[in-house]
């Protein structure tokens, strides 16, 4: 994707505070999904507001007006690349400092800009599939270093993109709080039996997502040249991770209920064409690396298949709710640590001729980098362990919360936020927002 006049660090915009908003200036323009008045419908953010589209369909071309009068995103998702970026520069034409259309009309404007505090954020669309890979050769090393120590990554790794094929209908919006599920657990010594009860080691992943735009047919492929026109845009992800029950289930066809009880995703989708200034070069691969497959690789992915997206973790246990103690960071990692490319992950996700769908959502898996610090959850966190010096993967030094409590895996009453932010010299800060959940205790 190229850079256009959207993407101007000097463009400012009318709103009120839009300018000084450091996660949705006029550069960014994220969409969103929200009810109002018991009625679902397409939002823009713009500073702490959002654009109701649906009440600006006068002030838009009318091959744009049963798009964005739909209550979700999927029939706006099967735009072409060209329409997606006619709409972006409308809308950031209509915002902008000078244009009097929409700002100078009272009614239509009281009308089309909402407080963000003022409306209940929803899923963008019906979910049809999710795809959950598993991208970061970081994170992949470290986890299979705890159970392989002399062979932590599989011949295959380095390779293929894995994946495993995801439960969409348990996809949640971003507050929803998460019930601590039940399960078959891993027996407790090596050759007992599994025991069934809630889940004791639970714990979150830091994902990326990206939904599909166009699709394919059934039979045909989309190529790595194409496969970033097939991204309609990213949000956070938070793969919530049963590992005792993933220990005793995973073998040998891989995550099933340790998955399948919630994921939680942020409400704003952050285009493709909005992380144009953000696109990095995919991860140079060591000498020693296999080198992607032909259909894995372009000049275009290597030049820019990644996006320097900067992700945080924080955690807020219940005690620190009742003591008014905020949220503490927990890690810092980066996108620019994946191994494979969402160019890559839709193009070898369609190879074997699977038909991709507008409103598709695909997930990188954990996102961690080489240091301690930017561990993408628990499981890795607390892990005494480093790639490179492996040690047996009971060796844990939990994180000490504000109130001298300890966590080696989520407690009940915990809530977990997870941010993210592009931020690159020359170019406007923009945000994802926030992707958070609080964990419930299990029912019985």
């Amino acid at each position: 994707m190229s850079m256009d006049q959207t993407h101007d660090v000097n463009l400012s915009s009318w709103v009120d505070g839009a300018n000084e908003h450091a996660d949705f200036p006029i550069q960014n323009l994220p969409f969103c999904c929200f009810v109002q008045g018991g009625e679902s419908k397409i939002g823009v953010g713009i500073g702490d507001w959002v654009l109701s589209v649906a009440e600006i369909v006068t002030l838009l071309d009318s091959k744009f007006h049963a798009a964005v009068t739909s209550d979700n995103l999927k029939t706006m998702m099967g735009w072409s690349p060209a329409d997606r970026l006619a709409f972006r520069q409308r809308i950031s034409e209509l915002l902008s400092d000078g244009n009097d259309e929409l700002q100078g009309n009272d009614a239509l404007r009281n009308a089309a800009l909402l407080r963000q505090t003022d409306v209940q954020f929803v899923l963008p669309c019906s979910i049809g599939d999710y795809t959950d890979f598993y991208a970061s050769v970081y994170h992949a090393t470290n986890v299979g270093s705890m159970f392989r120590p002399n062979n932590p990554l599989l011949p295959n790794y380095k390779h293929v993109p894995i994946g495993y094929h995801g439960r969409a209908s348990s996809i949640v919006m971003s507050g929803a709080d998460v019930r601590r599920p039940h399960g078959q657990l891993s027996p407790d010594a090596e050759g007992g039996n599994p025991n069934f009860g809630p889940c004791k080691l639970l714990d979150y992943e830091l994902e990326v997502g990206f939904f599909v735009s166009q699709g394919n047919e059934l039979g045909s492929q989309i190529s790595i040249d194409d496969a970033d026109d097939h991204i309609f845009g990213y949000c956070l992800v938070n793969d919530w991770s049963a590992r005792d029950i993933q220990k005793w289930e995973y073998q040998p066809l891989g995550p099933f209920l340790a998955k399948s009880f919630a994921t939680t995703i942020s409400p704003w989708i952050v285009t493709t064409e909005a992380l144009a200034p953000f696109r990095s070069p995919a991860m140079v691969r060591p000498n020693d690396d296999p080198q992607p497959l032909p259909y894995l690789s372009s000049d275009a992915n290597t030049a820019g298949g990644l996006i320097d997206l900067n992700l945080v973790v924080s955690i807020q246990s219940e005690q620190m709710r009742a003591d008014n103690i905020g949220p503490t960071e927990l890690s810092r990692g980066s996108f620019l640590n994946m191994y494979w490319t969402p160019a890559q992950m839709v193009t070898h996700h369609s190879v074997n001729g699977c038909n991709l769908a507008p409103g598709d959502m695909m997930a990188s898996g954990t996102v961690s980098g080489q240091s301690r610090g930017s561990r993408g959850c628990l499981l890795e966190l607390t892990w005494d362990g480093e790639i490179g010096n492996p040690v047996p993967g009971t060796q844990r030094t939990p994180i000490q919360l504000p109130t001298g409590e300890e966590r080696r895996f989520l407690a009940d009453g915990d809530r977990v936020v997870m941010e993210g932010f592009c931020e690159r010299s020359g170019h406007r800060r923009i945000g994802f927002g926030r992707c958070e959940g609080t964990i419930l205790p299990a029912l019985y």
